[in-house]
């Protein structure tokens, strides 16, 4: 069993940030990049539970967990760029949002 515990790490970092992937889509789509706290609060929650899982495997999925929440921070301020330069749809009930922040921040779709 010890032989497969890289391998279950492996696959599942590689399932983490493929779903993050598309959580951070979706979050900054329904709520903008204002929910960066959320993000923040998952991220801290699974690395501090990771110091506290006595599986090193289940310790270190929890830790791959909460730093891809963190890295989302720092991709949902990038999906909002992409949004502004129309290259992501934008939410239609945020439209007053993203035209201010094109004003804000001069970027034209």
């Amino acid at each position: 069993m010890e032989n497969l515990q890289g391998i279950i790490v492996g696959a599942a970092t590689f399932l983490i940030i493929g779903i993050c992937h598309p959580i951070v889509i979706k979050a900054e789509y329904r709520f903008t990049k204002k929910c960066w706290v959320w993000f923040l609060a998952i991220g801290l929650f699974f690395a501090v539970l990771s110091l506290f899982v006595k599986s090193l495997v289940f310790s270190t999925i929890s830790a791959v967990t909460g730093f891809s929440f963190l890295w989302g921070i720092l991709e949902l301020f990038h999906q909002e760029k992409r949004v502004l330069r129309g290259w992501f749809p934008e939410n239609p009930a945020h439209a007053d949002y993203y035209a201010a922040r094109r004003r804000e921040t001069g970027i034209q779709a």
